[in-house]
């Protein structure tokens, strides 16, 4: 537009609610006091610093979620932040709150340094001395001596926290694409940086890479073909283009006559989505990344991943393609379907841990999709619920994994747990508990969590799909149960790898998830109720 003499042109100044987008401005607020300290502060000081400031942040951002749900933001006030591109409701908070708690456990497991012994120099973690060295290389080794520490993975994580916070809480395409950015590109170098086995862990990170560059290229295309059909990246307005009541231009009159823009975009969004929720077909990469990365970054990609891509998932189904649920619906059904049966029966061949681990992540990601596919609001709390119940019990038994060491680091093959119960009772029957939980088994927060979403299923007429989840869940439960019967039945290995007793760190983290996954399955009521109130998203 050209102005006339005289006259003047303004840009409306964008409105931004700094006290309802608190949360997620702590997190990236704290990531980038992380980075002035890895600039500013002695290397040999900055573990000591890193730790609380992560944790300090992280809970400080969790209150302000507890603030804002007790403010009423999670119902009567729920609304749309930042110009429309944020919503701020029931399922936002619930799931940020999740994520919140979810990545205080996960440092907790990254600061653990009492795992190894001291060969040479000081104590050392998880992570590697010097990410950019070439591993074996002799400025490895002289890093190792000097006790250098990658401290970077505090504000890295941070980072990806940000993002996941952002990801389900996101009103628009755009903003999600930015969100799956911020929260993929930390963990791509978090899984690189394995102190051990570090070429499996760099082949890892390069695999998912690569693989979640084009899961993000298809989310990207898939944004710009809906964006050709409706006319706006806003999540309600494509809902409005689809149901006929937004009003009619030109334009829209014309792309709205084929619905092939709509269709193959929502294709190509649910595949970037689908990729990092790890369902099948797009599960490739979830084994190789969960082998090789550090455990506690695969602690932590298994939890809080999850929770946010499911976040996003039911934000784009619910919000935006309510109208097409008759469309994306069997499609869902099918890879629903194909995720429980192909998670199940993979996993029974596994003969390392953590891929184990893996494929039971896949698995629980397609028994999580019987939630998403009853489209009513009972399918929405009872996936809030799972998501809880899930991301603690992962978190826990991944931390477990990182106890039993032989000289080479962790003993992930199964033939290494063998008689576990007899060498160390306590820490066989705290996994024992993770693996009944991830059975399903009664008296646990898996069991609730699973009744919850195959009762909102059946409800929403997926009987069939309950019955394929109930199948694969009894298949899944005979590989838990074989390492449960490996661990207390089976006589320990003569040279076999020891239990290492943690520092509170790891012990707090273990304890915790210990503790959500009784309280859950006992006591599961008051969450129950929590996620169910919390299931209303705004539009």
């Amino acid at each position: 537009m050209a102005a006339g003499p005289g006259s003047t042109v303004s840009i409306p100044a964008p409105q931004i609610e700094y006290h309802q987008l608190s949360p997620m401005l702590i997190v990236f607020g704290t990531a980038v006091a992380g980075v002035l300290v890895e600039a500013f502060v002695p290397r040999r000081a900055r573990r000591a610093v890193q730790i609380p400031l992560a944790l300090a942040g992280l809970l400080a951002a969790f209150v302000m979620v507890v603030v804002l749900a007790t403010q009423g933001y999670a119902g009567t006030k729920s609304g749309l932040l930042a110009m429309g591109s944020v919503a701020l409701d029931g399922p936002a908070l619930f799931l940020q709150g999740v994520i919140l708690l979810v990545s205080v456990v996960a440092v907790l497991t990254y600061a653990e340094r009492a795992l190894d012994p001291r060969t040479e120099g000081p104590a050392t973690d998880a992570f590697t001395a010097q990410g950019a060295a070439t591993p074996g290389g002799e400025q490895e080794r002289e890093a190792t001596r000097a006790g250098f520490r990658t401290t970077e993975v505090y504000p890295l994580t941070l980072f990806a926290v940000g993002g996941m916070l952002l990801f389900p809480a996101a009103n628009d395409l755009l903003t999600m694409f930015v969100a799956l950015e911020v929260l993929s590109l930390p963990l791509y170098l978090l899984c690189a940086l394995a102190r051990r086995r570090r070429l499996l862990s760099q082949e890892a990170a390069v695999k998912y890479f690569l693989l979640g560059a084009f899961a993000s290229a298809f989310f990207l295309f898939g944004s710009a073909l809906l964006y050709g059909y409706a006319g706006s990246f806003r999540l309600p307005d494509i809902a409005d283009v689809i149901s006929g009541v937004a009003p009619v231009t030109p334009a829209l009159a014309n792309t709205t006559q084929n619905d092939a823009l709509l269709l193959i975009g929502l294709a190509m969004v649910a595949v970037g989505l689908l990729f990092k929720v790890g369902a099948v077909p797009f599960q490739a990469w979830t084994p190789d990344v969960y082998q090789g990365a550090p455990t506690p970054v695969t602690g932590f990609m298994a939890a809080a991943t999850k929770v946010a891509a499911f976040g996003a998932l039911l934000r784009l189904f619910y919000v935006a393609f309510p109208g097409l649920r008759w469309d994306w619906r069997p499609v869902m059904w099918g890879v629903a379907i194909l995720t429980m049966v192909a998670g199940a029966l993979l996993a029974v061949t596994q003969q390392d841990v953590k891929r184990l681990l893996a494929y039971s992540s896949i698995a629980h990601a397609g028994f999580i999709l019987t939630g998403v596919i009853a489209t009513n609001r009972q399918g929405l709390g009872a996936v809030l619920f799972y998501l809880l119940a899930y991301s603690f019990v992962t978190l826990g038994a991944f931390a477990v994994v990182t106890l039993v060491r032989d000289s080479r680091g962790e003993a992930t093959h199964l033939s290494s747990w063998a008689g576990l119960g007899r060498r160390s009772p306590l820490v066989a029957a705290v996994f024992a508990l993770f693996l009944l939980a991830f059975a399903g088994i009664p008296l646990t927060s898996g069991f609730t969590g699973k009744f919850a979403v195959f009762q909102a299923a059946a409800a929403g007429g997926a009987t069939p799909l309950v019955i394929v989840g109930v199948l694969s869940s009894a298949v899944a439960a005979f590989f838990y149960i074989r390492v449960i019967v490996l661990m207390f039945f089976s006589d320990p290995q003569p040279n076999g790898p020891a239990v290492v007793i943690p520092s509170g760190f790891t012990a707090a983290a273990i304890t915790l998830g210990v503790l959500v996954t009784v309280g859950l399955g006992v006591l599961p009521q008051y969450f129950l109720d929590l996620a169910s109130k919390a299931a209303l998203f705004v539009r």
